[in-house]
């Protein structure tokens, strides 16, 4: 989309000039505004024309069977899929009783921007309608960080030239008509018409409907109260019904005259309180919004988001689209989980229903990362809802024949997702990813209540289910047979390296924080022989290794398969699994994504420089990135591995994901963990950020493209701004402290007296690895190298 001339590249927003509904769809995504509790596309106001109406709730879902042509044991029996709950967004306008509608009459202008500083959405735009009417309309949209539970729209039309009838619609509308879903019909069926309908209510300025989904039970409402400021007379109507509950206002405007309407929209869910309880809970959160009305929302909404950008931001001189990009990215990642608070973080967030609106493992190694340096409380939140699904993971594992929990591949509500077993049943590398983010966040934070209370219990968990799922060998080396790592393209192996590696680290934390912590560990009924049982396993983890070639097998005998046939497969053979069958992937030397290197990132501390330079090399020419997911981990590691320009053309790919629709599904929703890939390549990236210790250290390298990197980040209370040049990094700590650092392994205390400045070394020189052909680095216009 960036590519597209209608839109520009600033470093504080997005803006688009004209309306172009050939990339309608793409827009309402990247024009999305959520909080993490509520999400709102950015479809225009007056609802049409749409790509995909989108108003979601985190953790509303609907339920639908899960069929299957031969029975197994262990299948799950039900799928979820995100709905698009009430629309509060709608305000239709009418002309002269002609519908505003831009596919009729002429529009003389129209503008969107995004203000990333602000939060908020607006829009300008000139209209003669067929008949020769002419109106300004000018609307201003935001989803609420401080206040939950509320979105709002400042709406305002203006008469252009002569006097004109105006007639607003504000509605609240239940069960939308959506666009024909293709695909899964099961899923089908469950969008169409979810919620029934049990409360409608309309009455002065204010607006409510409640309703209940039909499968999952979930009570849903919304409730709208508006400010209407026009000439005189302006009169106003409130009906509801069922599925749509209406304020309709009526003025004349003479030229120069406005009719502005301020609409406040609160929503709510409960699987378990009663009709009058969402009823009144809806009611309650509009009215405290109204108590400082639209002017008191806009004000919070910039303090709120002041202060994250002063702990937030990353500045990126010598490439304004990146620049752009990683702040668009911040915005999205802060807006699909600052207030989740015990709700899934999707793979989408609110921004659209790819994925069927599920959280994967993306949550927990890419998203959660940046939050954990960036805004904390969210991370802690979003742990906690894994915590209160563990019930349904204990389940699980039993049900599997395994002890602990075993959490879903793919979830809403906590139960497994996921029809394919290979890559949902055994990707078990999941568990050890959350407990990755648990340790993660502990450990930048300091946060030893968090630990005691969520984060012990979740280590125990999944480290008993390590212990059950793996085995010592009659060497006495530990083994775990029969998963599937981050490479879906090689499904039901033994001993993935990425797996073993994190399941390692995952039975050492757990052990650990039994230790500081045995009160709680007795409660769980661990203790020191059980944790010792861990530890010995994962002493004896075995990762294994082409002694031949030199480098780290993705897992046992992975180098060892035949090569995927590259040269005789077709640029338009890609993403293979849509081309070639699954079974013919798994026998093969192809990567879908990042595995093995990935594995480098996350447990660089196994890893020897040489060896870290030889797995790139060899993997490279096997990885097809068929993945969002794999851009940003490349990136990192080829920066890691001496290739600064590969790991810039990375960067770009996984900055530009969504802003170039490079995957051509951002209709779907936003890529939220390549988004914060984004950060990531450019943190742990260039910025070289490692916390494999007691300290964060620092290995930064600039590419040739930048001439300056800085960044700042939140580690154990205090602020650090990082600043990375050619050939010298400067530590600056803004707030708290004293805090040690590494650089370049050599430790550093600041006490923010003054920076401390670092000379940068040079890397060393390698040969620059090839990719498999036609799959080079994406560019933004969506051609590869």
């Amino acid at each position: 989309m960036i590519a597209h001339t209608s839109y520009a590249v600033e470093p504080w927003c997005l803006r688009e000039r004209g309306l172009h509904l050939d990339v309608l769809p793409q827009s309402e995504s990247v024009f999305a505004l959520a909080n993490g509790h509520v999400g709102w596309r950015g479809n225009l106001d007056e609802g049409e024309p749409h790509g995909l109406p989108g108003s979601y709730l985190g953790g509303v879902h609907e339920l639908h069977p899960l069929p299957y042509a031969e029975a197994g044991y262990g299948y799950p029996e039900s799928g979820q899929t995100v709905i698009n709950v009430t629309n509060g967004k709608i305000i239709r306008l009418l002309v002269d009783d002609e519908p505003f509608d831009l596919r009729y009459g002429r529009l003389r202008s129209h503008e969107r921007v995004l203000d990333l500083r602000t939060g908020l959405l607006r829009r300008t735009c000139e209209w003669t309608s067929p008949a020769g009417s002419t109106v300004r309309v000018r609307s201003t949209r935001l989803v609420s960080f401080t206040q939950r539970a509320i979105a709002a729209i400042a709406y305002e039309v203006e008469a252009v030239g002569c006097e004109v009838r105006i007639v607003t619609q504000s509605e609240l509308v239940a069960n939308e008509q959506l666009p024909e879903r293709k695909g899964d019909p099961r899923t089908a069926v469950a969008l169409q018409s979810p919620l029934e309908p049990e409360e409608h209510f309309a009455d002065g300025h204010r607006l409510r409907l409640v309703h209940r989904t039909r499968r999952s039970g979930l009570r849903v409402g919304a409730a709208a109260d508006h400010v209407i400021t026009g000439p005189e007379p302006t009169t106003t109507r409130a009906e509801s019904r069922d599925d749509v509950a209406r304020l309709t206002v009526t003025s004349v405007l003479k030229p120069g005259q406005s009719l502005r309407m301020e609409k406040l929209v609160s929503h709510g869910w409960s699987g378990t309180r009663s009709l009058p309880a969402v009823s009144d809970q809806v009611d309650a959160a509009l009215a405290a919004a109204a108590h400082g009305g639209w002017p008191g929302l806009v004000d919070e909404q910039r303090a709120y988001l002041d202060a994250f950008w002063a702990r937030s931001d990353v500045e990126v001189d010598g490439d304004e689209e990146i620049q752009q990009a990683v702040r668009f990215g911040l915005f999205h990642v802060l807006q699909a989980g600052a207030r989740a608070e015990q709700r899934a973080i999707p793979a989408k967030g609110l921004t659209g229903s790819g994925y069927d609106g599920h959280a994967f493992w993306d949550t927990e190694t890419f998203v959660l990362p940046l939050l954990t340096c960036t805004s904390p409380g969210a991370v802690a939140e979003a742990l906690r809802w894994r915590q209160n699904t563990l019930p349904a993971a204990r389940e699980r594992a039993v049900q599997l024949g395994l002890r602990g929990a075993a959490f879903p591949w793919r979830t809403i509500e906590g139960s497994e997702g996921s029809a394919y077993w290979p890559a949902g049943t055994a990707a078990f590398h999941v568990n050890a990813d959350i407990a990755d983010a648990a340790v993660r966040y502990t450990a930048a934070t300091g946060d030893t209540a968090f630990e005691r209370d969520t984060a012990v219990e979740l280590l125990v968990e999944t480290a008993r289910l390590w212990r059950s799922l793996g085995h010592h060998d009659p060497h006495g080396a530990f083994h775990i047979n029969g998963v599937t790592g981050p490479d879906e393209y090689s499904a039901v192996a033994d001993d993935n390296t990425y797996t073993n590696l994190m399941a390692r680290a995952n039975l050492r934390a757990a052990a650990d924080v039994v230790e500081r912590h045995p009160r709680r560990a007795a409660e769980l009924g661990a203790d020191t022989e059980e944790s010792a049982a861990w530890r010995d396993a994962a002493d004896a983890m075995h990762i294994p290794y082409n002694h031949d070639l030199r480098v780290h097998e993705q897992h046992a005998g992975f180098t060892r398969c035949q090569r995927w046939d590259f040269a005789n497969t077709r640029p338009d053979q890609y993403p293979l699994m849509l081309h070639f069958p699954y079974f013919d992937l798994y026998r093969k030397q192809v990567v879908k994504q990042a595995d093995l290197v990935l594995a480098m990132y996350k447990c660089g501390d196994f890893f020897d420089e040489e060896h870290t330079a030889r797995n790139f090399a060899y993997y490279e020419p096997l990885t097809v990135r068929d993945s969002s997911l794999s851009a940003c981990c490349q990136a990192v590691m080829a920066v890691a591995a001496g290739h600064l320009s590969l790991a810039y053309d990375y960067l770009t790919e996984a900055a530009l994901m969504d802003l170039g629709d490079l995957e051509h599904n951002t209709r779907d929703g936003l890529h939220i963990a390549s988004l914060a890939g984004t950060w990531m390549a450019l943190v742990a990236g260039f910025g070289g950020m490692r916390h494999h210790g007691d300290f964060p250290e620092f290995t930064p390298r600039l590419p040739e493209r930048l001439s300056r990197l800085a960044f700042h980040l939140e580690l154990l209370g205090s602020r650090l701004r990082v600043e990375i040049r050619p050939r010298t990094a400067t530590y600056t700590l803004l707030d708290g402290g004293p805090l040690t650092v590494r650089h370049y392994q050599e430790p550093f205390t600041l006490d923010g007296e003054k920076p401390r400045a670092f000379d940068i070394p040079a890397p060393r020189p390698r040969p620059a690895p090839e990719q498999p052909p036609h799959r080079g680095p994406m560019h933004p216009r969506g051609s590869r190298s």
